[in-house]
């Protein structure tokens, strides 16, 4: 693991008899925990695994964050646990629901069921100006729901994109998929960084880029 420095609230701790990646907060998904500190999973996290892989994300902790494609809570949660206001956006309702949950004990997380394709639908909750975007979501288009978002994203904020190379089509070779994707973002927003993230999800890019 990298020793690239990490936001305030995010820590490397000994867990487990292993140094993890961790933040201070209610467990979610079966975390192993060293008192209040709850262990961050990369295999299970693409941002987890962005920050174990040492990329420079341009977090320092209390950001206002828009995170799209929310899930059931699991990365977002770690997110919501050193950050500022955080808004959540997630499509599904299944997941929503659990997400719902998580947001019980994180008083500056806030659930949004919505589509992330759809940014007018949220426009009037999250207002513009966030510090950063974390980007997860499972489908086709991802740079341009990268590009619509940008509407909320201050002058010298961060998008964090974790790009599926199999959501866009399974049928290409996952660098033909994210030279795509890298060529449309560059449309609207300067790539500091990208790091394929095989390390721990297969077929995945990390990166980070910042609004032209």
């Amino acid at each position: 693991m990298s020793e690239t420095a990490l936001p305030t609230g995010v820590q490397r701790r000994e867990i487990d008899g292993e140094k993890r990646l961790a933040t201070c907060g209610e467990p979610v998904y079966g975390e192993a925990t060293d008192g209040e500190w709850r262990a961050w999973d990369p295999t299970r996290s693409k941002l987890g695994a962005m920050f174990a892989l040492g990329m420079d994300t341009g977090l320092e902790g209390g950001e206002t964050v828009l995170y799209l494609g929310a899930a059931s809570g699991t990365t977002v949660s770690h997110v919501a646990d050193f950050s500022g206001p955080t808004y959540a956006v997630e499509f599904a309702p299944r997941p929503a629901r659990d997400l719902l949950a998580v947001a019980d004990s994180r008083p500056r997380l806030f659930p949004l069921l919505k589509d992330a394709r759809k940014p007018e639908s949220y426009a009037h909750v999250v207002e513009g100006g966030v510090d950063a975007i974390v980007q997860d979501v499972a489908t086709r288009g991802q740079a341009r729901v990268a590009r619509e978002n940008q509407r909320f994203l201050a002058d010298d904020g961060r998008l964090l994109l974790a790009v599926k190379a199999r959501s866009e089509d399974v049928t290409r070779d996952p660098a033909a998929v994210f030279e795509d994707v890298r060529a449309e973002l560059e449309t609207d927003y300067e790539i500091l960084e990208r790091r394929r993230l095989e390390d721990y999800h297969v077929d995945h890019l990390g990166i980070v880029a910042r609004p032209r």
